[in-house]
């Protein structure tokens, strides 16, 4: 017998029609679910899932709509394609709790506190340097300018702005290499 004649059995209660109409679709069942939901333990179980849908509503099957075999494969389908919605939203629901149970108040502080510091030490180290250094650090970090465009402002050449810039900055890196 064809798939779609034990289809009809099943659709009767038959047990043995069942047994064999199983064998003939457990395997495409089991790969298309694994396919879908990529594990294959979930795969087993969306198998047996659709497997025991198939039982219980064979008699909703229409011959004129397709083959059994179509019809078993679609009803697996469904089933792995809930499997994998489920667990998204579950994915989800665990990652909204997790912000949720976050404490954004309190690292908020201590955030801001690792910061307060970070600038006093960098305003400490900053004082360390001679007042050349000091000037072209300012003016090309904080204050954003180029180096050729401090070279201007100061009305010195690109040669002594770098020098100033790169004995400043190493000065710097020790300073804070140290505090920590």
């Amino acid at each position: 017998m064809d798939a779609d004649e034990l289809l009809t059995l099943v659709a009767r209660g038959d047990r043995a029609a069942f047994e064999a109409l199983y064998a003939l679709v457990s395997g495409p069942v089991y790969g298309l679910a694994l396919r879908v939901v990529r594990d294959p333990a979930q795969a087993e179980e969306v198998a047996q899932e659709a497997l025991l849908e198939l039982w219980s509503s064979a008699a909703r099957f229409d011959p004129a709509r397709g083959s059994a075999l179509a019809w078993t494969l679609t009803l697996a389908h469904r089933r792995a394609v809930d499997r994998v919605r489920s667990a998204r939203a579950a994915g989800e629901r665990d990652r909204r709790e997790a912000r949720r149970s976050h404490h954004p108040a309190f690292d908020q502080v201590v955030e801001e506190v690792e910061a307060g510091l970070e600038r006093d030490e960098v305003r400490r180290c900053l004082d360390r340097l001679t007042a050349l250094q000091r000037q072209s650090v300012t003016l090309a970090y904080y204050d954003g300018y180029t180096y050729r465009e401090v070279a201007e402002r100061l009305s010195v050449p690109l040669g002594t702005v770098k020098t100033r810039m790169r004995d400043g900055l190493d000065r710097l890196r020790a300073c804070l290499v140290g505090a920590v």
